[in-house]
């Protein structure tokens, strides 16, 4: 990628950040270095993949750099001021304008034939109800074994706990960047195996008991 890329692509997105810094939450596109991270647990198997915000595509480069086929991404991304240079740049992938919280209801797949999504979306900028549809819809189309990657800003998983224990989810932290504007962590979030499960809800259970001897010697 040459400097007039990287330098017309930050003044794309600084613009798109100062038009609207809640959509986009960041000055300037994920650095080379988050993008290797994001993408390093992927292999041209994992395809299809869909990646949701794409923005300028740094992600996307990375996919394909991993040996991912172009064929097999499905970009979704929302801003229109970024629809054009992904067509542009990634021919050969399918790109949709729409809101990632509206997945689920898109049909853009059949069945569950995707192994991966790369997550550029800023969830730390989004209420609850809002990133509960992005996962649901996502892990519509996952099959088991797949994986979602997020990456954060924050200091922890930019998934609420509550979250991921209503959805049978779990998040682990696969390494952070400082090479990055700002310093970034990354996240896989997966589905809980039924092993997991059974343990969650007898920790939640047994809490539950604790929490009603506890009244009971109180009234006591």
């Amino acid at each position: 990628m040459t400097a007039d890329i990287v330098c017309s692509d930050f003044l794309h997105f600084f613009r798109s950040w100062v038009s609207n810094p809640l959509r986009v939450a960041a000055i300037a596109p994920s650095g080379v270095s988050l993008a290797k991270l994001m993408t390093k647990e992927i292999a041209a198997l994992d395809g299809p993949i869909i990646e949701l915000g794409p923005g300028t595509g740094v992600f996307t480069r990375a996919l394909l750099a991993r040996g991912v086929r172009e064929a097999d991404l499905t970009l979704i991304e929302y801003g229109p001021e970024f629809i054009s240079n992904l067509k542009a740049r990634f021919p050969y992938s399918r790109v949709l304008q729409m809101d990632a919280g509206q997945l689920a209801h898109a049909d853009i797949f059949e069945g569950e034939p995707v192994g991966a999504v790369i997550s550029g979306l800023p969830l730390l900028s989004m209420s609850p109800r809002k990133i509960t549809a992005i996962l649901a819809g996502a892990f519509t189309y996952m099959r088991p074994g797949g994986a979602f990657y997020q990456f954060t800003y924050g200091p922890r998983c930019p998934v609420p706990r509550p979250i991921l224990d209503r959805m049978g989810l779990k998040a682990t932290h696969i390494g952070g960047t400082m090479r990055n504007l700002p310093p970034a962590a990354v996240y896989r979030i997966s589905r809980r195996k039924p092993l997991e499960l059974s343990r969650e809800r007898f920790k939640y259970h047994r809490r539950e008991e604790e929490i009603g001897a506890a009244a009971k010697a109180t009234d006591g």
